[in-house]
């Protein structure tokens, strides 16, 4: 199979779909690997070190969609991308199509078939595909909330662990998963004064009894919510539905009852936001302020730390990246069901339910996909 990885141009995502060493197992296994020249720059791979490692260096995206079998990526396709997608192509990538309706259409529009890193699954109930980004991604919050609350960056001038005599930070993180985990994580070594809040009480016991001493976590009413929320200088939105739209937990009319200054940082963003007043911002731009709340709503909050990120994703997606090259796409998801649950978009049809019916779309089984 010829996999083909373009350059990500999402502004200022840095992350490259594939590693030389994931390359080199491509090749390896039989495979043509096709990489956009300077793919890798961002996260610190040159050309060279896909050249050693087996791979093609090809001079534009055109050519790498033209040529290639199945598109590796990390962040959605812009638009432009899409159009260069094809009947019968395989793409391999985050897609967070819930709160997307124009990247839906035109994948459909498009023939080709997806699968979304975000929604592929393990025998754990996990997201195997999601879990390094989100790893990244909590312990990315509090550095990048710790900054907003600067007073040159609009923020309540607050430090994070305090000073001796000087209380520390508030810090609430909604959602007690694995960006709200490794937030609270971070946030309590910066010092801070840190309460989880969750829904999943077999969830609250764990991080009882694994951080009971590091951090405070409370079951997620929608009164208990408003009372930290109220009181807190840094709130961290960390809550996921699997492939759905983003619940709105915070409301605009709640900031007015907030410290002024206060950080919101939302990690949802890429669902939708879990904030009422949340909208996708960028790394050059990335915070704004409403009703002198200030927001930091990063869409891509990992591609800050590229290499990381990169070599992260990179270990998770690259025992489903050979399986779809070595068994094709279809083979491969007959033989796994987990990665069958990434299947959001084949030939024109939306095949992933909560997609549907966020947005409104009718769906088939991707069962049915399969025998397609």
């Amino acid at each position: 199979m010829k996999i083909g990885c373009p350059t990500e141009i999402k502004p200022q995502e840095f992350r490259v779909g594939m590693t030389p060493d994931a390359a080199r197992e491509a090749v390896a296994h039989g495979h043509a690997v096709l990489i956009q020249s300077g793919a890798g720059n961002g996260a610190g791979f040159t050309d060279e070190d896909y050249t050693t490692a087996g791979a093609t260096i090809i001079g534009t995206a055109a050519e790498v969609f033209a040529q290639a079998d199945m598109i590796v990526k990390v962040k959605e396709p812009q638009a432009g991308e899409r159009k260069m997608l094809r009947e019968g192509q395989l793409l391999f990538t985050y897609l967070h199509l819930a709160p997307d309706p124009e990247q839906t259409k035109d994948l459909l529009a498009s023939g080709c078939t997806a699968i979304a890193y975000e929604t592929v699954t393990d025998d754990r109930g996990g997201l195997p595909l999601l879990a390094p980004m989100s790893e990244v991604a909590g312990r990315l919050a509090p550095q990048v909330g710790a900054w907003t609350l600067q007073k040159a960056n609009g923020g309540r001038g607050v430090l994070m662990g305090g000073v001796p005599g000087v209380a520390p930070a508030k810090v609430v993180v909604i959602g007690g998963g694995v960006v709200g985990t490794h937030a609270a994580k971070i946030a309590a070594g910066m010092g801070a004064d840190v309460t989880v809040l969750d829904r999943s009480l077999p969830r609250l016991r764990y991080l009882d009894d694994v951080f009971g001493g590091t951090f405070k976590n409370q079951y997620s009413t929608a009164g208990a919510t408003a009372e930290l929320v109220r009181e807190a200088d840094m709130v961290i939105g960390a809550v996921l539905i699997p492939g759905a739209a983003a619940p709105k937990l915070v409301t605009r009319a709640q900031l007015s009852e907030m410290k002024p200054g206060a950080a919101l940082v939302d990690v949802a963003i890429d669902q939708g936001g879990c904030f009422e007043t949340s909208r996708a911002t960028t790394h050059a731009d990335p915070i704004y302020e409403v009703d002198g709340i200030m927001h930091y709503c990063v869409a891509n909050m990992p591609g800050a730390v590229a290499r990381t990120s990169t070599q992260a994703l990179g270990n998770a997606t690259l025992p489903f990246l050979l399986n779809l090259a070595n068994k094709g796409w279809k083979q491969a998801c007959e033989d796994d069901p987990h990665l069958l649950n990434g299947l959001n978009v084949h030939a024109g049809q939306l095949t992933y339910y909560a997609v549907g019916k966020a947005l409104g779309i009718d769906v088939i089984s991707p069962t049915l996909a399969l025998k397609s």
